[in-house]
């Protein structure tokens, strides 16, 4: 199905080969820089996201249209940075990445051309970035005086390591994809295909399992990575005797277990 958000992002939902579905959602300013309108526009559907979330659903893709995922603000009409900035809760509720940070389902960044200091801290809000090699990560924040308020102070440097971070950030240095993908920032970097088609093929392999294993193994993934690893082990462990107290009934997940592992017509790994 296809939708319009205001025009300036749109979202299409694609059926999988597994039958569950993927949303891409896409940035349309492809001759533009990032404004306002997509900044909202984008908080609003993923907080309508939240509470229309179905099995269906496998995952999200967010992407540009045109040549670049996001070149950056426009500063004839940027998001408001004081709202953008602010932990109120009238304010959150237009603030994209907040609004991402909720959604238990994995978002796919498939990112090409420039993701620039706005869209590069709407890349980092994802959980996977997958990018071919026309890629270039900025930061302009100092260059032009503003102060990073999504994350990008904290999310980079978790990333790639202090020293680059500050690199990137403080001197404003472009990185082009080889070297994003060599230093972690980029997660998958694509060859002879586009970066959407390859986030797709990694949709369908999430698709593949079990939805809600797919949202407590983020959950877990997302709550540790901001502890330190004893308290993210603990984490992990409660997590798990929640899952396992839910499901130690349900005859149904152990034998499907049994059922994949002795099944002789499965790919076997040749590892």
């Amino acid at each position: 199905m296809d939708s319009n958000d205001a025009n300036v992002v749109i979202q299409k939902q694609l059926k999988l080969p597994c039958d569950r579905s993927v949303l891409i959602v896409s940035i349309n300013r492809p001759k533009e820089l990032f404004q306002y309108e997509v900044a909202t526009s984008l908080a609003r559907i993923f907080r309508s996201l939240q509470s229309d979330l179905n099995e269906d659903l496998a995952a999200i893709i967010l992407t540009g249209e045109g040549s670049s995922f996001c070149a950056g603000a426009d500063l004839a009409d940027p998001p408001n940075p004081i709202w953008q900035s602010s932990d109120l809760p009238h304010h959150l509720i237009d603030n994209p990445v907040h609004q991402m940070s909720l959604l238990s389902v994995p978002i796919i960044a498939a990112l090409k051309g420039y993701v620039i200091t706005g869209g590069f801290e709407l890349a980092l809000a994802c959980d996977i970035l997958v990018g071919d090699q026309t890629v270039i990560f900025r930061d302009t924040h100092c260059k032009f005086n503003f102060a990073p308020c999504w994350g990008l102070s904290q999310k980079l440097q978790r990333r790639i390591g202090v020293g680059r971070a500050k690199i990137m950030s403080l001197g404003a240095i472009p990185v082009k994809a080889t070297q994003a993908y060599e230093w972690g920032l980029l997660d998958d970097l694509v060859n002879g295909e586009s970066s959407l088609q390859r986030a797709l093929k990694i949709a369908d392999s999430i698709a593949n399992n079990s939805p809600k294993m797919v949202a407590r193994y983020k959950k877990a993934v997302d709550e540790g990575g901001n502890m330190t690893l004893e308290h993210g082990l603990k984490r992990e462990r409660a997590l798990g005797i929640a899952h396992y107290i839910e499901i130690v009934q349900d005859d149904e997940t152990f034998d499907g277990a049994k059922e994949f592992i002795t099944d002789a017509s499965r790919p076997r790994s040749k590892l």
